[in-house]
């Protein structure tokens, strides 16, 4: 019998739902802010639905590759001072 493979599916990044319990748009605009780069390679450790254009499905997604590494870590530097 051959072991099944988890894989663990995260929001893209911290903050990625903003208002009220994620709703309305501000959550729809911070969605598309990290979707469609041109900069997106697909990660292929993912399965082939994940291929969405998102920023956390990128091959580069919170690497020192990532162009826009600094753009993520002020997201997460925002929500430690809240």
């Amino acid at each position: 019998m051959r072991p099944s493979t988890r894989i663990s599916v995260h929001r893209p990044f911290p903050g990625a739902l903003s208002g009220p319990a994620g709703y309305g748009p501000e959550a729809e605009d911070e969605e598309a802010r990290f979707k469609d780069r041109p900069c997106y390679v697909f990660n292929r450790a993912l399965p082939g639905p994940y291929d969405d254009k998102h920023c956390s499905h990128c091959r580069h997604y919170l690497t020192p590759r990532c162009p826009h590494i600094d753009e993520f870590l002020d997201d997460v530097d925002d929500l430690g001072s809240e």
